[in-house]
C-alpha cells in the first residue's frame, strides 16, 4: 500500500511535497481551499520544478470554483511540467464551498463537469452548459505542446455516499474515501467494488485512496499532549464543524451516520454549539468557524479537542496499533493512504513513513 501526503495549499508547497518524495510518498495532495489556502493550481505548478517523482494530485478540486474548461487547462497546464505525474482529485465540496456559507456542489453537476474535463484531455470537442447557453469546447492549439493531454490525467472522485460512489464508476475513474471509523472504510470500500462491478469495471483496476488525519504517539505519551493536538487536532475538530452545519448542508459522516444523542460526542457538540452561536455576524458565521479549518485550532476550540475526540475522529496510536489500522485498510482493498498535515508539523512525514515500512 501507497503513502500520501496531503496539505493545505501554500504558495510553497513544493517543499513539503519534495520532503515526502524523499521519504518514499508516492502522492502530494493540494487542498482547494480558496478562502483558506493558495491557488492549487499555481503551487501545483511550482512542485514539478523541485520533485521527481512524486505525483501531484488536487485533493480535491471544486467545481464550483472554476469552469470545467478552465480546470482542464490548469491540469493540463502542470501536465506539461510533470508529465504522467498528474493527477485530477475533484469533490463536490466540504471546506471550499463552507466557507461561502454554500452547501455541496450538485453531484450530477459534478459528474458533467468531470465529463468536459475528460473529453477535453482525449482531444475531444464536448458541450458545455455555461450562462444559459450550450456551447462546444476544445483545446485549439494542443499541438504546440504549451499544454499536455498526450500523457494521460486519472481523475479521483471523493466520494462518501452510496450515489456518488455510483457516479464515481459511470465516469471510470478512481476513488477517495475518508476515514473516521474502521468498520465503515472497510464497508465502503466494498460498495465501491460493488459499484464498480456493477458498471463493468474489474475493480482491481482502480486506485482507492483513503484520507486520514492523525498522529504517531511517542513511548509514554498521551492522546491530547500539545504535540498531538498540534498535529492532528485542527483535523479531528473538523467533525464538530461539520455538526454546527449538519442541519444546513448534511453531515459530512456520509455512511457512519449520525452519533446517539446520548454518546460523549452529541454532548460535546452541544457544549461547542454554544461557543458557535457566539459568532457574528449570525447570518455568517461559518467566516469564524472555519477559519484555521485543517489547519490551526482557534484558542476557543483548545478545550474540545479531547482524548475522546481524537481517538474517534483521527488515526493516533502507538506506532504498531497504527500498522494494525493500515494493514486492515489494505487488506479492505485500499492502494493508499493519504496522512494530513498540519503547517508546522511537517515531521509528521518521517513519523509515517517508519510506520509504512512493515506494513
Amino acid at each position: 500500500m501507497d503513502l500520501g501526503i496531503g496539505m493545505p495549499t501554500a504558495a510553497d508547497s513544493w517543499r513539503t511535497a519534495k520532503r515526502a518524495e524523499d521519504a518514499g510518498y508516492r502522492t502530494a495532495w493540494f487542498y482547494d481551499t480558496q478562502l483558506l489556502n493558495a491557488d492549487v493550481f499555481a503551487a501545483m505548478a511550482v512542485a514539478p520544478v523541485k520533485t521527481e517523482a512524486i505525483r501531484l494530485a488536487a485533493g480535491v478540486l471544486i467545481p464550483s470554483n472554476r469552469i470545467a474548461p478552465v480546470a482542464a487547462n490548469g491540469f493540463a497546464t502542470v501536465n506539461a511540467l510533470a508529465p504522467g505525474r498528474v493527477i485530477a482529485g475533484v469533490g463536490t465540496g466540504f471546506t471550499g464551498r463552507r466557507t461561502m456559507g454554500l452547501p455541496a456542489y450538485k453531484l450530477s453537476d459534478m459528474g458533467e463537469y468531470i465529463r468536459v474535463m475528460q473529453a477535453m484531455w482525449r482531444g475531444e470537442t464536448p458541450e458545455l452548459a455555461v450562462e444559459g447557453k450550450t456551447r462546444k469546447v476544445r483545446f485549439l492549439n494542443p499541438d504546440r505542446k504549451l499544454v499536455n493531454i498526450d500523457d494521460p490525467i486519472p481523475v479521483h472522485v471523493s466520494a462518501m455516499g452510496p450515489k456518488s460512489r455510483r457516479l464515481t464508476a459511470a465516469l471510470d475513474a478512481d476513488w477517495i474515501n475518508i476515514g473516521f471509523d474502521d468498520a465503515v472504510v472497510a464497508a465502503t470500500a466494498k460498495d465501491m467494488d460493488a459499484a464498480y462491478q456493477g458498471a463493468g469495471i474489474d475493480p482491481k483496476t482502480k486506485r482507492k485512496t483513503l484520507f486520514v488525519f492523525g498522529s504517531v504517539l511517542k513511548d509514554g505519551e498521551g492522546y491530547a499532549s500539545a504535540r498531538v493536538k498540534k498535529e492532528c487536532g485542527a483535523m479531528a475538530i473538523i467533525a464538530l464543524h461539520d455538526a454546527m452545519e449538519a442541519s444546513l448542508y448534511g453531515s459530512l459522516a456520509g455512511d457512519a451516520g449520525a452519533p446517539p444523542p446520548d454518546s460523549p460526542f452529541a454532548r460535546l457538540a452541544r457544549d461547542y454549539a454554544q461557543v458557535y452561536e457566539s459568532y457574528a455576524p449570525a447570518d455568517a458565521r461559518y467566516l469564524t468557524l472555519h477559519r484555521g479549518h485543517m489547519m490551526f485550532l482557534r484558542p476557543e476550540e483548545e478545550r474540545f479537542v479531547t482524548e475522546d475526540l481524537i481517538r474517534a475522529t483521527t488515526l493516533t496510536g502507538p506506532a504498531e496499533a497504527i500498522r494494525d489500522r493500515l494493514r486492515h485498510f489494505k487488506a479492505s482493498g485500499y492502494d493508499e493512504v493519504s496522512v494530513q498535515v498540519a503547517p508546522g508539523s511537517e515531521s509528521v512525514i518521517e513519523d509515517w513513513a517508519q510506520v509504512m515500512e512493515t506494513v
